[in-house]
């Protein structure tokens, strides 16, 4: 088995049925503040579009895009036309990019015209999960309130399916899951510190989706073992876990993340089935 179609699963309780694997679009919209080992050429349209027509090909339903990507979403909207009902879309609220430089509003008159504005450059009338982007200081941000309780009237209107929270710290993610449905959150070979935020999810049926499942491009081990492999099965063995998202813009590095999560997912459930035999 190649592809992701048939091992789509819940996103904690948020009603949505997610692809193990997300495709990040980071790389669609920006090349100027980003943390990865090589410089790279922002796709055109084309390239853009069978990068995107593989993904839908390869199982994967689940895009990840920000207002802080650059021109992602903007760019996003008129390439999945026609496509609506084949993605689940994740975006992003708090953090703008500009110039070079990044900067946060997290008050509510901010946010939900943030989320209107990513309605309108999608070209939908819904957007599936919308997360909170971060500065670091996860707690202000939520004690706060002002950004949760726009993004929960914005939910009760139907403009937004689920929302939460990408952050940076294990206090901000328990506490983001304890009031949202999603946390977005690092956890890979290096980096583990966020641990109990998945296990919390798992517990409570939250959300749970990865970002930098490969470090960002940067993971390396040592010889005889295939890092992307060795990622995965981290990650897929934690039950918390819905997704992980990777931002490759490489057609062969996108079919061979899809197989090798496969190979990884189908061994854990058979080996999780014969031991509860």
């Amino acid at each position: 088995m190649h592809d992701l179609h048939a091992l789509h699963r819940p996103l904690g309780s948020t009603g949505l049925l997610v692809s193990p694997l997300g495709l990040g679009t980071v790389k669609l919209g920006r090349d100027q503040g980003v943390k990865y080992p090589n410089g790279f050429t922002i796709p055109d349209d084309h390239e853009a579009r069978r990068l995107l027509d593989l993904a839908r090909e390869l199982g994967i339903n689940l895009l990840d895009t920000a207002p802080a990507y650059g021109i992602s979403e903007q760019r996003l909207g008129p390439l999945l036309r026609g496509q609506r009902q084949d993605w689940v879309i994740v975006s992003k609220v708090g953090e703008e990019f500009d110039n070079g430089l990044s900067h946060f509003d997290f008050s509510k008159a901010h946010t939900r015209r943030s989320v209107e504005r990513s309605l309108k450059r999608l070209e939908t009338d819904y957007i599936d999960l919308v997360l909170v982007h971060s500065n670091g200081d996860d707690l202000s941000i939520l004690r706060d309130e002002a950004v949760y309780e726009t993004l929960a009237e914005l939910k009760q209107a139907g403009l937004v399916r689920g929302f939460g929270f990408s952050g940076k710290t294990v206090e901000g993610g328990l506490q983001a899951l304890e009031h949202g449905d999603c946390a977005m959150v690092t956890y890979n070979l290096g980096e583990q510190q966020e641990l109990p935020v998945l296990d919390y999810a798992a517990r409570h049926a939250k959300g749970i989706l990865i970002k930098k499942a490969l470090a960002s491009g940067h993971i390396c081990l040592e010889s005889g073992v295939d890092p992307v492999r060795a990622s995965f099965e981290l990650i897929f063995a934690h039950p918390g876990v819905g997704s992980a998202i990777v931002g490759t813009i490489n057609p062969l590095h996108l079919a061979h993340n899809v197989a090798m999560a496969a190979e990884v997912i189908m061994g854990t459930t058979i080996g999780n089935t014969a031991q509860g035999e």
